[in-house]
């Protein structure tokens, strides 16, 4: 790993980082610095917590910090993280980012006493108190920017596909909340069981999309059962990264939205950051770029000027503030022949293989095992 989990490893004080615990029975001198709230040591949350470690990490190596950042990670999260919050302001925390978890984050809100500018990295709703502020990558909002999309590009009616996942339910919800309030109608909701026959019956009608509430291998298993001039949309969970070409192609003619940090790899404001030493999966690159955008946001609310710098072009895309919440507006993209690009690039035509074009790879595969080959 580029950045060594150890707390005993980080000896961070050269380039102006700390590691500190959430104990406060031993209080360490009183300095201003930023405080990063973030479960190293969880088996659980760890491996997420050290990604946005990581990209906050790249964001001050690229535009260092007034103040040195010390990262408070021996909690538990959401048991201890009152005591790590008290702890980092004791202190002399002059702003707090973390912590990860919606149920940490309502242990905060129960403390009500957040004295200075304090970053979650997940959202809540309801009151809070003054100087909390929210970020984070809450697909349901995904679910909401798809149903906006939709609605624009002319489409009146959804047929919704979801499972008994919980997230695929929030995903629905979300969805549907926003597309019924913004004038569509939802014509069939799909519970998918595994049993494909209940795609059977559907049918297209050029004011009808599709709204994938599902992962990417849960897609991959229907996309090919719909018919073919239905257009559907899903969120960022179906893009695995376009190392995938194969799964990928499953998902041909599919629109979703992600994050510039995966989808516009050459803009300048994504070239800008250093990429990970070592190759990380699609989910942790996202928590990677959340770390970034954190890193410039705090900066932000420490100056007073996160206001006034809306809208903001992140890694993890265009982002503005609605009340306490940075509210992130993803890029929308399309699966087109095994890759992903952005839904304004121009589609190329697509290599005819066969006379008609298998509308998925296993079908591809099917065909070469038996030796199919094109007619003249």
């Amino acid at each position: 790993m580029r950045f060594p989990l150890l707390c005993g490893l980080l000896a961070l004080y050269v380039s102006g980082m700390a590691c500190a615990t959430g104990d406060t029975t031993q209080p360490e001198k009183s300095t201003p610095h930023i405080a990063l709230l973030l479960p190293l040591s969880s088996p659980s949350l760890g491996p997420s917590a050290q990604s946005v470690y990581q990209g906050f990490q790249a964001a001050a190596s690229i535009k260092a910090s007034d103040f040195p950042i010390r990262v408070y990670s021996d909690f538990i999260e959401p048991a201890s993280v009152v005591t790590a919050y008290r702890s980092a302001i004791a202190n002399g925390a002059v702003a707090v980012v973390g912590p990860l978890t919606r149920d940490s984050i309502h242990q905060l809100v129960e403390e009500k006493n957040i004295p200075v500018p304090t970053l979650t990295l997940n959202v809540i709703e309801g009151l809070v108190p003054p100087q909390m502020y929210f970020f984070g990558m809450a697909v349901d909002s995904e679910a909401r920017q798809i149903a906006k999309l939709a609605r624009q590009q002319g489409f009146k009616q959804a047929i919704v596909i979801y499972t008994q996942d919980a997230l695929s339910q929030r995903l629905q919800f979300a969805f549907e909340d926003k597309w019924t309030h913004s004038g569509g109608s939802v014509l069939r909701e799909i519970e998918y069981t595994n049993d494909t026959s209940v795609f059977a019956d559907i049918t297209a009608s050029p004011d009808t999309m599709v709204f994938f509430a599902t992962d990417s291998k849960k897609t991959r298993s229907i996309h090919s059962y719909l018919p073919n001039i239905l257009t559907s949309y899903g969120t960022s969970q179906l893009f695995t990264g376009n190392t995938e070409k194969l799964l990928n192609f499953d998902l041909n003619e599919i629109r979703f939205i992600d994050m510039p940090w995966l989808l516009q790899t050459d803009l300048p404001a994504v070239m800008a950051y250093p990429r990970a030493n070592s190759q990380l999966t699609a989910d942790q690159e996202r928590l990677y770029a959340l770390g970034i955008d954190a890193y410039k946001l705090i900066h932000l609310l420490i100056a007073g000027q996160a206001k006034s710098a809306m809208p903001l072009d992140g890694v993890t895309g265009r982002l503005r503030l609605n009340g306490r919440t940075f509210v992130r507006e993803a890029t929308p993209a399309v699966f087109v022949q095994g890759r992903v690009q952005t839904a304004d690039t121009p589609i190329a035509p697509a290599l005819q293989l066969f006379p008609k074009q298998f509308k998925n790879a296993s079908q591809v595969e099917s065909a070469s095992a038996v030796g199919v080959t094109a007619k003249p």
